[in-house]
């Protein structure tokens, strides 16, 4: 059939457009991957079809809706959307450690972690999406030391020589970096982990 050989970006607008079908053919084309990614992750061939129905659920709302805004990048926007669902399915069935939202809050708690499990690797991989989209919008001060510190690993004595400023200065920029980092997620509404 021609029109299988479209290309997504086509195929997307034509089912916006009222051609059904296009969307049925996107399904098909993408179906393997979309449901292989779920199911390595969920090792549970149901619920896999479950989310992957989910998933194109929730396709469908979004270009019902005309918000759909990811042009020529279908497939990696449909591989988000199940990876999303993939991470709350972990968060409703309590599978992952929460992070106590205190003073001591440390976002990176879960990154720093060695041993991590197939459903931790998918929340790290998460976090550090959300966290790098955040950093950018810190003073740059406070950006400078948590980037120091938690990507490129060194000490606060390095970080202190490094910026020309004592250690109790640059843990306060690290201090208030992380509480600003909250801030952030609250305003933006990114749920990390759920309690």
């Amino acid at each position: 059939m021609k029109s299988i050989q479209l290309p997504d970006g086509v195929l997307v607008n034509n089912y916006i457009d009222g051609h059904e079908k296009s969307l049925e053919i996107l399904i098909h084309r993408h179906k393997q991957r979309i449901f292989s990614f779920i199911l390595s992750k969920i090792l549970d061939k149901d619920i896999a079809e479950d989310i992957f129905q989910d998933t194109f659920i929730k396709v469908i709302k979004t270009l019902k809706k005309g918000t759909y805004n990811e042009e020529g990048k279908f497939l990696p926007w449909v591989m988000r959307i199940a990876h999303n669902l993939v991470i709350d399915h972990f968060r409703r069935s309590k599978r992952i450690p929460t992070i106590n939202n205190s003073d001591e809050f440390d976002i990176f708690s879960i990154i720093g972690d060695d041993v991590l499990n197939a459903e931790n690797q998918i929340i790290k991989s998460q976090i550090l999406d959300d966290v790098k989209d955040l950093i950018e919008e810190l003073p740059e001060d406070q950006k400078e030391v948590l980037i120091m510190r938690m990507y490129k690993d060194m000490s606060f004595k390095e970080i202190s020589e490094s910026t020309d400023v004592s250690i109790n200065t640059a843990l306060g920029r690290m201090r208030y970096a992380l509480i600003n980092l909250r801030k952030l997620i609250e305003k933006h509404q990114i749920i990390l982990v759920s309690s």
